[in-house]
């Protein structure tokens, strides 16, 4: 399949640049695909379209303040830097701005001094292994001090609480984007599901690379994901296998929850427990094992996240359902409006 085959038209204006308030009120596109038929709901009326017996699986990795400011040492020059993921100790895959000033062995500094980081690495996708280095930690608490929400480049204005950014389950640190279909999620909300019947269960995946990098490749067969970190516990897998075959359905809380319970699932579509790296990129053809039902986002066009919706809905219902959300006036992207795909 061509990329093209993935695009479509959107108004700048439709680009959400703050969220909405409450969480639960932003505006829910029904996708029935047996029926192909739209209907046009809030994020509240979830309730009406889960049922007893059902799983909601949701991703709760945390976002990290991923984002820092540094200055090459010897010249002064600023380097933006972003962590994605930790390898080893205090070395970190990242990607930097810009690029061409960073070659392996440059020093990068950060605040006062207090972190340095130091080039160890250079990959193919032009991302960076780093090195810190600081007198006094841990480094999660220099970084809560130093660094900032990774905001994507799309938002032009910082929200005015950095923690709009984070859903409200987000327990582990990890993430160098949220998982945006989390975000609509209120307490209460989960609250009013869980007293319908329907069980929440939790999974891990730390979104990084993989998510986000653009495809450069005509050909998307060509493309190959970057590897990001999940963990599925026994409970979670449990909780799942039991629902399937009481006959609930596994509604997945956005495509990283889906990519992770794909990597794990059986042809039979049970979910085994484990942790490790994935780099599943799932496409039109892709056959699901383990997913029924998909709450998400609406994505960049050309990104693998509409190719993932394609592969679940089917390429031209999406693509109808984008063309209607944008005569419709939904708000697109992180802190946009949802879908639901039954």
């Amino acid at each position: 399949m061509r990329l093209e085959d993935f695009d479509y038209y959107l108004p700048a204006e439709l680009i959400a640049q703050t969220p909405v308030e409450p969480r639960d009120a932003s505006r829910l596109l029904v996708l029935h695909r047996e029926k192909d038929m739209l209907e046009h709901r809030h994020f509240y009326d979830l309730p009406d379209y889960l049922h007893e017996g059902d799983v909601l699986v949701l991703n709760e990795t945390r976002v990290l303040p991923a984002r820092l400011w540094g200055r090459r040492a010897g010249t002064g020059a600023r380097i933006e830097v972003l962590l994605l993921t930790r390898r080893t100790g205090d070395i970190w895959e990242t990607l930097v701005r810009p690029a061409r000033r960073v070659p392996v062995g440059t020093e990068i500094i950060f605040g006062r001094g207090e972190l340095k980081g130091r080039v160890i690495s250079v990959g193919k996708e032009g991302e960076r292994l780093l090195e810190f280095a600081y007198e006094e930690g841990p480094f999660e608490a220099l970084l809560e001090r130093l660094g900032e929400m990774p905001l994507p480049p799309y938002i032009k204005e910082k929200p005015e609480n950095p923690g709009r950014y984070q859903t409200v389950y987000a327990r582990v640190d990890g993430s160098a984007a949220a998982p945006t279909a989390g975000l609509h999620f209120t307490p209460r909300l989960m609250e009013r599901l869980q007293e319908k019947g329907i069980k929440l269960a939790y999974l891990l995946l730390h979104v990084g690379l993989g998510t986000f990098r653009p495809v450069k490749v005509e050909n998307i067969e060509e493309h190959r994901m970057h590897a990001e970190y999940y963990e599925v516990t026994p409970e979670t897998a449990a909780a799942i296998n039991e629902a399937r075959c009481r006959g609930g359905r596994v509604v997945a809380v956005g495509t990283t929850v889906v990519r992770t319970l794909e990597t794990v699932a059986t042809p039979e579509g049970l979910i085994r427990p484990g942790k490790g790296w994935t780099d599943i990129f799932i496409y039109p053809g892709y056959t699901f094992k383990a997913v029924d039902c998909l709450i998400t986002n609406f994505h960049l066009p050309k990104s693998t996240l509409i190719m993932l919706v394609s592969a679940f809905a089917g390429r031209e219902k999406i693509l109808a359902a984008y063309k209607e959300a944008v005569a419709a006036g939904y708000r697109f992207f992180s802190f946009g409006d949802a879908m639901l795909i039954l």
